[in-house]
């Protein structure tokens, strides 16, 4: 089985496939019990207009259609960022064994940064969770791309 790391290089890979597309740099892989990547993602809300369109949910639903099933049993979602609150609740619905991510979002972030959801006494599935997995590639990322916006509009916030 490859490393957690390995996985996690796919997800920062498809966070550049975003990056290049315009989006927030966020990407996202599901690697089922077997160690294959049956799903892929990154960020797309705005070329889609769909303000679901994040990383996770997009990989999930490629997982989902590549396996014929919305139940994920034994997958594990790498993603390059702390899930929000919509995507750790397709990931408990998902019934993922593991989520693996990269750096924290402090200001939206479901798992350490704003709250820890997953660990929610009444959900009736529990997600193994690590975080903090290549989290400095996955920061500079997204620094490099909101510096580069800021810069594009003249240096305001």
């Amino acid at each position: 089985m490859r490393s957690d790391e390995y996985y996690m290089h796919r997800a920062l890979d498809q966070a550049r496939e975003g990056l290049a597309a315009g989006e927030v740099p966020v990407g996202a892989v599901v690697v089922d019990a077997k160690g294959e990547i049956v799903g892929y993602g990154f960020n797309a809300p705005v070329a889609g207009h769909d303000p679901s369109a994040h990383a996770e949910i997009r990989a999930l639903r490629d997982a989902g259609g590549r396996l014929g099933n919305y139940r994920l049993d034994g997958c594990t979602l790498y993603v390059t960022l702390e899930p929000c609150l919509m995507c750790t609740g397709a990931i408990i619905h998902a019934r993922l064994a593991r989520l693996v991510y990269g750096a924290a979002e402090p200001h939206s972030g479901m798992v350490e940064s704003k709250a820890n959801l997953f660990a929610q006494p009444w959900y009736n599935h529990r997600v193994e969770v690590l975080g903090g997995v290549l989290a400095g590639r996955a920061s500079q990322l997204l620094k490099a791309f909101f510096a580069d916006r800021r810069e594009a509009r003249g240096g305001s916030d």
